[in-house]
């Protein structure tokens, strides 16, 4: 018996861009360089091998968790300048739309490019089909407070 194929974890990074392929692989490789211990790779550095062509699938640039954090709680204007010197070609084409900083690209981008906007602390939003940051404006939800809550073994049985 030959076990099915688990489908179950979410879709490869820039899954959201048109492109061939079903995936399975990107999936795979996703999954195995998540694995690996993280080193912090420059964003200015990973631009510059985009614009060369020179990194391979065998080496897949990483991400610094530290800094994407970092640069999510940056305001807009700092964002902008940071795209402005570490990653020109991000910078004009982004577009502010209201507190956050959203890119689109009119076809699928290489790993180099989703690993470069992911570690300047953009997250792809598949239902606008574009690379959006929030410029420090997330703030940490609690339903409670907005919606109240209850233990189910604290009502009485109707």
């Amino acid at each position: 018996m030959v076990p099915s194929e688990d489908h179950s974890h979410g879709p490869p990074i820039g899954a959201g861009f048109s492109g061939e392929g079903d995936g399975r692989n990107e999936q795979a490789e996703h999954k195995k360089n998540t694995m690996k211990t993280t080193t912090k790779n420059s964003v200015k550095a990973r631009v510059q091998i985009e614009q060369s062509g020179t990194n391979t699938q065998d080496s897949l640039p990483r991400i610094s968790i530290k800094e994407r954090r970092k640069n999510r709680a940056l305001p807009t204007e700092k964002v902008l300048n940071l795209l402005r010197t570490e990653a020109p070609r991000f910078w004009e084409l982004s577009e502010v739309v209201g507190k956050w900083i959203w890119i689109q690209f009119g076809e699928k981008q290489p790993r180099e490019v989703t690993s470069a906007l992911s570690e300047l602390g953009f997250h792809w939003n598949n239902t606008r089909q574009c690379w959006q940051h929030p410029c420090g404006t997330v703030k940490s939800f609690d339903p409670r407070r907005e919606f109240g809550s209850y233990f189910a073994a604290d009502q009485k049985p109707a």
